[in-house]
């Protein structure tokens, strides 16, 4: 299975046959909303939009662990993102993508980032965040996209996500410090997905839109949301039909790519060790490694 999370102004997904939506429980509580369910170009899929139908989450208020506990539970093995971000760089315009394959953290959450903890300690590598088999395939899907819509779209891919919390936007500080340690563009919500992922043996990459250049850009008017909505309403088009094309470009079988190993060798406590409680709760992201402790 094959899923997706949807950004700003993607709440769903189309051109699903046979949908059933499905409410998932998970020990961390409850998803962003129900996943969506079904098939495209006959192959199994399923959505969830971050934010909640009707965009009513704050990026601080979504529950990664419980969207990426649910894709797990669903079966996804691979995972693709679509959100919303600003540039902090000069040639990525308005309208680009960026197929982020670092992160940096300027979060203040990494107790909610991670399934680890209560007895259960795990550290797993994150050297190389973004799935390097997912990545070239969507930006060449991107490409020809963009091109059959007669759309002036760059891709990048690959470059630096800087992941704050917001809900507010960057101060001008803020942004030209951003851009003066080389990053390439900023959002609120990519990376905690990205980490838990890794933990959850799952392929990520994101799908970075951008509707902005952040505050910094002298020549730009600063960042507003009708600003905002006008690119995000343009990159969602976009978004919809890369989505479509995307499907049948990628294997039915997951390659054996390092996405599907990031727990070997990560878990540091003694099985002996472990609460019952704690390893049954985890039993869907830790599977056959405890059997191996």
């Amino acid at each position: 299975m094959i899923g997706f999370i949807g950004g700003s102004g993607l709440y769903e997904l189309d051109g699903l046959e046979g949908v059933t939506q499905r409410v998932i429980e998970t020990p961390f509580g409850a998803p962003s909303d129900a996943y969506v369910v079904g098939r495209l170009h006959g192959r199994e899929v399923c959505f969830l939009p971050r934010h909640g139908r009707g965009h009513r989450l704050l990026p601080t208020e979504i529950n990664h662990r419980a969207n990426i506990f649910g894709f797990k539970l669903l079966g996804a093995e691979r995972v693709i993102s679509v959100s919303a971000v600003g540039s902090l760089r000069e040639e990525v315009r308005p309208r680009d993508v960026v197929l982020p394959d670092q992160y940096f953290d300027r979060t203040k959450q990494s107790l909610a980032h991670t399934f680890f903890g209560g007895g259960v300690v795990g550290h797993v590598s994150f050297a190389h965040p973004g799935c390097a088999v997912l990545r070239p395939v969507m930006a060449a899907t991107i490409r020809e996209t963009a091109k059959t819509m007669a759309r002036d779209v760059r891709v990048r891919e690959g470059g630096t996500y800087v992941c704050m919390e917001g809900p507010m936007f960057s101060t001008k500080a803020e942004s030209h410090g951003y851009r003066s340690l080389g990053f390439d563009v900023i959002g609120m919500t990519s990376l905690p997905e990205a980490k838990l992922c890794k933990e959850a043996e799952i392929c990520y990459q994101a799908m970075a839109m951008i509707t902005d250049y952040d505050c910094w850009h002298e020549t730009e008017a600063p960042v507003t949301v009708e600003m905002v909505i006008g690119h995000l309403t343009s990159n969602t088009g976009l978004a919809k039909q890369v989505l479509q094309a995307l499907i049948p470009r990628l294997p039915e079988q997951r390659p054996d790519c390092a996405c599907g190993h990031g727990l070997e060798g990560a878990i540091m406590t003694q099985r002996e060790a472990m609460p019952a409680d704690v390893v049954a709760r985890l039993r869907p992201i830790l599977g056959r490694h405890v059997q191996t402790l």
